[in-house]
């Protein structure tokens, strides 16, 4: 990880995708689809560059991985009252204390957030999902671990429904009256896809450990009615793979 790299993670480590809507509302501003989309993202702003330039870019297709015997993320969340955010590009659950960590090599990452994209930003052999959620994790001497999980149609999940039925349908906030286990979003097959990426976001920094889960969830049909009443869709394009080693975990 290059130094520029070092400095633009201690203003994102927080909160990624937070940083990226504060960009937003202080200077350039970007969108999914037309103007400002992502085919412009790279030259909306100086510290944007990445987005057009960068060769480890996320989301990307998921196929021709590699297995190896490794284990994924140790994920030990713990229930939290979430500060439920609508922050014009996406439903955000923010963590305002101790949300739980992820470990992984010898590393430990807090929880910081988690938020939606509709459809999937990643695909499995090209096919995406009705929904991705991911889980930013930052590690105190630098550095992002992402967890993702694809979302599909069918039985209510009532972790998501309880946070659709908070999330505020204008930009805003709302803290959840009562603690939500964020353990309700995972598969309970945990095999998981690796490699090294980006944000999927301006300004699409090239810092994150990638780790999706295979498997889906399912969710009610009703809440991704609700997601998508309020954002139709919000995901990038899939990205080049280019050189990148993308691995099968167990």
């Amino acid at each position: 990880m290059t130094m520029n790299r070092r400095t633009l993670l201690a203003g994102l480590v927080a909160c990624p995708v937070c940083a990226s809507a504060a960009r937003a509302s202080e200077g350039a501003h970007w969108t999914y689809e037309g103007h400002g989309g992502p085919q412009e993202w790279g030259s909306l702003e100086k510290g944007f560059s990445a987005c057009s330039v960068g060769t480890q870019q996320s989301p990307i297709n998921l196929e021709g991985a590699v297995k190896a015997e490794s284990a994924g993320p140790v994920l030990a969340w713990k229930p939290f009252a979430y500060k439920v955010v609508n922050n014009g590009h996406t439903i955000q659950a923010d963590v305002t204390g101790d949300g739980g960590t992820a470990t992984m090599g010898g590393k430990t990452y807090a929880l910081k957030q988690f938020h939606f994209h509709a459809p999937s930003e990643h695909a499995i052999d090209g096919k995406r999902t009705a929904m991705e959620a991911h889980f930013v994790h930052a590690a105190p001497e630098g550095g992002l671990l992402v967890a993702g999980v694809f979302m599909v149609p069918g039985a209510a999940n009532a972790a998501f429904s309880s946070l659709m039925a908070a999330a505020p349908r204008k930009v805003g906030d709302k803290t959840l009256a009562a603690p939500l286990d964020p353990a309700g979003f995972l598969p309970s097959a945990r095999g998981t896809y690796r490699y090294e990426g980006s944000l999927t976001t301006p300004p699409c920094s090239e810092i994150v450990d990638w780790n999706v889960f295979g498997a889906p969830i399912e969710v009610a049909q009703a809440d991704i009615d609700a997601f998508r009443a309020i954002f139709p869709m919000n995901a990038r394009p899939l990205q080049a793979v280019n050189r990148r080693f993308l691995l099968r975990l167990n």
